[in-house]
């Protein structure tokens, strides 16, 4: 018994493999302007170093900032160097803790205009 043909519309037509390039780093240094314009444009690039890859280059993830300050910012606090700041409304903020009483602070005042 025959079987029946495939209908066009059912066979894949790409790769459902993603995008991916790899390069030694010697020749990444030599053409990063290129490498840079690829991962632009959504391929991730393998950087190799004697055959073995030792890093992975790619797009923006979509919750990346581009502004680069913004992007230092979201890590620091994504990894804990940073905290985020409380939620507004969250509650009234702390009451400053005076560092010296008003009489300490004219004390100190006579005392540096004393030598004048």
């Amino acid at each position: 018994m025959r079987k029946a043909a495939m209908p066009v519309d059912d066979v894949a037509f790409g790769s459902y493999l993603a995008r991916m390039r790899s390069v030694g780093i010697k020749i990444l240094k030599g053409k990063l302007s290129e490498y840079v314009r690829h991962i632009a444009s959504g391929e991730t690039v393998l950087v190799a170093d004697r055959g073995l890859v030792v890093a992975e280059l790619g797009p923006l993830w979509e919750t990346r900032s581009p502004n680069l300050a913004d992007a230092f910012l979201a890590e620091s606090a994504r990894s804990g160097v940073l905290a985020s700041p409380p939620l507004a409304g969250s509650g009234p903020p702390p009451r400053p803790t005076p560092v010296a009483s008003l009489d300490e602070v004219l004390a100190e005042l006579d005392e540096t205009r004393h030598g004048r």
